[in-house]
């Protein structure tokens, strides 16, 4: 499974991004796939926090238009929204205490542990989930 970090997908609806018209390829792709794609709910919620919100740079959207894109994703008869499970308070505090997260790093820790929990790979542009022992990642941009 394929368990996506919110950095791909605000690079590839932010036209102003240097990095937009790279992950707009591969996310498309990945859409379009057959290979499972996974969507935690974090990531959904922090691609709607930033990309409505009006006071950061790039292109942002109405909440309208966020919602509709995240609506088109779960459309997608490959894609599965990712919940936390019963074991997956183990898993978090495993994250957090081997991958010594703490502050800003938390909520790494939780994306690490969940994609962990679903035996997925986790793809993101950010090189701090190297810390986590057991996570599978990757860069699909490098």
């Amino acid at each position: 499974m394929t368990v996506l970090d919110a950095n791909l997908l605000l690079y590839a609806y932010d036209s102003a991004s240097p990095q937009h018209a790279k992950a707009r390829a591969w996310i498309e792709r990945v859409f379009s796939g057959a290979v499972p794609v996974g969507l935690p709910w974090q990531t959904i919620s922090a691609f709607l926090r930033i990309m409505t919100n009006a006071r950061l740079p790039g292109e942002r959207f109405t909440l309208d238009e966020a919602v509709q894109v995240v609506e088109s994703w779960l459309e997608q008869p490959n894609v599965r929204l990712l919940a936390p499970g019963d074991d997956h308070w183990q898993l978090f505090r495993q994250a957090m205490v081997e991958g010594q997260a703490a502050g800003a790093l938390v909520s790494d820790a939780h994306l690490a542990a969940l994609t962990v929990e679903y035996g997925g790979v986790l793809h993101t542009t950010d090189r701090d989930f190297a810390r986590f022992p057991g996570l599978r990642w990757t860069n699909p941009l490098a």
